[in-house]
């Protein structure tokens, strides 16, 4: 049972060096009556919240990405610099072994199989293929539509890809596997696939049990597991509140804390002294306001950029971070991330409000009153976020004060994420997750390509991109980039300041977590690239106090 105490103390954080141990923190403590087992882990987290479906823009958060990688099979994994590394618990090899037409072939290993003792092979690929290429509201599926073709040998042991163009980006692929001889054919089919568990799992970990109430997800050792098994023999998910996160951690309940914390919370972890490391670890994820060419107002291109204008990215920055971890964070690029190689500013144009009257003024609207209107009609929109999600929420309530504030109409509307996060929503503004994955070029190809060319071999049209944005003079650009016939850099170069000015996209930041480890613990690279810390989880351990 957990007791939950109120504190109502003042707290004196006391700068400097020193060896006294920091006062508890105020606020809500949550402890365990159950003491720490030595071979458990417990890591503090502000989330467990479903769905985990890694592959979902919807559901893309830090406990998602945690139990994605401790329990789902990838043929490729970030290494420490964040490039590609094969996963050589999964598979035997994976590489080019034809130009023309392009192939890859995998080879998984023979004793890699999921919990229920059904292989990891070729239908997993094919299940995830179809899924990423005729879904709406995935992450990166730009690569998955170059498949052209997916065979098996040796048992669904060797899989053979063949892909329509050359496609250097292949890497990327096939991270997070699911199963599909449970899943092809289960009610609720994808979107329902892992809303509230995982029917099968294929890594270190399994899951013991998934208790929503009390905010717990607890992982035990895979006794199935065919490499070599965990060091530990459970990780604890245990949700609390941010002064609970900091309390358990100085009490030694928790070992571990992943959370989005404030510059109070990252203070107060800080001042645990050196019986804890605190560090900040980029999350796969950018804040990113849409903005959809639709409609009357936001189909003209002038209303789109003015309504840029009037945004203060900075007040958007300390409304989502205040000022924790991803308050260095500020992200000033659509295609890539803060973290990631090659990086560098390209936009978009600074907070100016008098630039954006007179653009409104230019595209026919006056002021009447405190509202911009043209032929009788105020500009309005409809700003949309996904409901209860941090810190999307926050910001989108910022955008809205802003909007206002420069006479614009703004309806917010908060509806669950998977509703909202796919073409056709009501909202003709969005606050939302962008991903950050391992090839840029796919990332930029899915959020601005045009809608693919329905398949002769499939009933399926293909989604269009979360924005409803196509603009044909973009797309050889985007495709040569995608299949490596002009580099990266380059296609930055022609299409960032064109996709600019055309205002569909406002990047603000790239999301972080604060990663807070107690001594006794070791951890390996707490803060590499896209998945930290929990790529290492297997390795945890345990020293002696």
């Amino acid at each position: 049972m957990r007791i939950v105490i109120a504190v109502v103390l003042g707290l004196a954080l006391v700068a400097g060096c020193t060896n006294t141990p920091p006062p508890p923190v105020v606020g809500t403590v949550i402890p365990s009556a159950a003491p720490v087992k030595a071979d458990e882990v417990v890591v503090g987290v502000d989330s467990v919240v479903g769905g985990y479906n890694p592959h979902v823009l919807a559901d893309q958060s830090t406990v998602t990405t945690a139990l994605s990688t401790m329990l789902l099979p990838s043929v490729f994994r970030p290494a420490p610099d964040g490039t590609p590394e094969l996963d050589r618990t999964v598979m035997v090899s994976a590489a080019v072994t034809k130009s023309e037409p392009y192939t890859v072939t995998y080879r998984i290993r023979t004793d890699a199989a999921w919990s229920d003792a059904s292989p990891v092979a070729a239908e997993d690929f094919v299940y995830l293929r179809e899924r990423m290429r005729d879904e709406p509201g995935t992450l990166d599926s730009a690569g998955y539509r170059l498949i052209s073709d997916i065979k098996n040998e040796e048992g669904g042991k060797v899989v053979q890809v063949t892909f329509a163009q050359p496609y250097p980006g292949w890497r990327s692929l096939f991270d997070s596997l699911l199963p599909a001889h449970i899943l092809k054919d289960a009610p609720g089919g994808w979107d329902q696939a892992l809303e509230s568990g995982f029917p099968a799992t294929a890594g270190p970990f399994s899951i013991k049990t998934m208790d929503m109430s009390r905010g717990d997800i607890v992982l035990e050792r895979n006794e199935r597991y065919w490499a070599k098994p965990a060091v530990v023999g459970s990780v604890i998910l245990r949700r609390t509140d941010p002064p609970g996160l900091v309390e358990a951690l100085r009490t030694g309940h928790d070992s571990l804390v992943v959370a989005r914390m404030d510059q109070a919370g990252v203070s107060q972890l800080t001042a645990l002294g050196s019986k804890v490391t605190v560090q900040a670890a980029r999350r796969p994820t950018v804040l990113t306001i849409l903005l959809r060419p639709t409609g009357p107002d936001l189909a003209d291109e002038r209303v789109r950029q003015a309504l840029v204008k009037m945004l203060d990215r900075d007040a958007l920055l300390k409304a989502g971070t205040g000022g924790g971890a991803a308050a260095d964070a500020k992200a000033d690029s659509l295609t890539l991330a803060p973290s990631q190689p090659g990086y560098a500013p390209t936009g978009p144009p600074g907070h100016d409000s008098l630039a954006a009257q007179q653009t409104l003024t230019q595209a026919g609207y006056s002021l009447v009153g405190s509202v911009w209107t043209r032929e009788g009609r105020p500009l309005s929109v409809t700003l949309g976020t996904p409901a209860d999600k941090e810190p999307y929420l926050s910001v989108a309530k910022e955008v809205e004060r802003q909007l206002t504030a420069g006479g614009v109409q703004v309806k917010l509307v908060t509806p669950p994420a998977h509703q909202l996060l796919k073409p056709g929503s009501d909202a003709t503004i969005l606050v939302v997750p962008q991903p950050v994955g391992p090839d840029p070029a796919a990332t930029l190809a899915s959020t601005f390509s045009c809608p693919a060319a329905k398949s002769p071999n499939s009933s399926v049209v293909p989604p269009a991109n979360l924005l409803g944005f196509c603009d044909r003079t973009l797309q050889p650009t985007i495709d040569a980039a995608l299949t490596g016939s002009k580099s990266l850099s380059g296609a930055i170069t022609i299409l960032e300041p064109q996709l600019l000015s055309q205002s569909v996209a406002v990047p603000v930041f790239q999301l972080a977590d604060s990663v807070a480890v107690r001594s006794e613990l070791s951890v390996e690279q707490p803060t590499a690239p896209l998945n930290a810390p929990f790529a290492t989880a297997a390795t945890w351990q345990r020293n002696p106090k």
